[in-house]
């Protein structure tokens, strides 16, 4: 059986398509749901054995970049999301995402404002991840090659959280917000809820890469997507 991946949408979100197609790319059944919606009925994260949280613009990014939403799902489902991580599922929030779900206290750091203090939209390297750190990073052992769009990307934390934490990072000299020892992505200290600020949800197939019309595409991100599903079809 497919696991479901319940994909949280706010107003604002602009990437949940993009998500839940790589989901299903990677082999789950995907709903979409607004969280005023789960928020009312939070025992639709039973159903669930991956929660996302899309990229976008939640609430217009009034009082600074998933600002509000964080503060709405810490105080709406904030004790579900735990229990659901403490259950051992899967959960990925991206871009917006990641401000969201860093704002709601499940991931560690802060995310401020770009250094260049311009928004950046451009496709980037991601290395190959820090081993054994997380089961969305098993496998990975090649770099990773996808779009960023955001202007409040750049993360902080203290050199210890870096160094227990840190998931993803910009390849040497491409850092496009200024993050702390060019972090892209961070996990949790389970290493079941991951957070990054580019989106890997944009390269999932070979044509999706800008240069794949001159046989240049390298750097697919599907296998990231797959982690999260084969987690949950190993757990039984």
């Amino acid at each position: 059986m497919k696991p479901n991946a319940l994909v949280v949408t706010l107003p604002g979100t602009n990437r949940d398509h993009d998500v839940a197609f790589a989901f299903e790319r990677a082999g789950a059944v995907v709903e979409r749901v607004a969280l005023d919606v789960l928020t009312a009925n939070p025992d639709r994260l039973n159903a669930a054995q991956i929660a996302v949280f899309a990229g976008g613009f939640s609430h217009a990014d009034a009082l600074g970049a998933g600002t509000l939403a964080g503060l709405r799902i810490s105080t709406g489902i904030g004790d579900q999301l735990r229990q659901f991580v403490a259950s051992g599922r899967p959960m990925i929030g991206i871009c917006n995402g990641f401000q969201m779900l860093v704002r709601a206290g499940l991931l560690p750091g802060s995310l401020t404002h770009n250094a260049s203090g311009r928004f950046v939209c451009r496709w980037v390297t991601l290395d190959a991840p820090v081993p054994g750190r997380s089961m969305w990073t098993e496998g990975l052992h090649e770099p990773i090659e996808c779009p960023v769009a955001h202007g409040e990307g750049r993360y902080i934390a203290d050199a210890n959280s870096v160094a227990h934490h840190q998931a993803f990072v910009y390849a040497k000299g491409t850092n496009p917000n200024g993050s702390v020892q060019d972090t892209a992505g961070v996990v949790d200290s389970t290493g079941l809820v991951l957070g990054m600020m580019p989106h890997p949800e944009n390269h999932v197939l070979d044509r999706q890469h800008p240069r794949f019309v001159r046989g240049e595409a390298q750097g697919l991100a599907l296998q990231l997507f797959r982690n999260g599903v084969q987690h949950v079809l190993g757990r039984g």
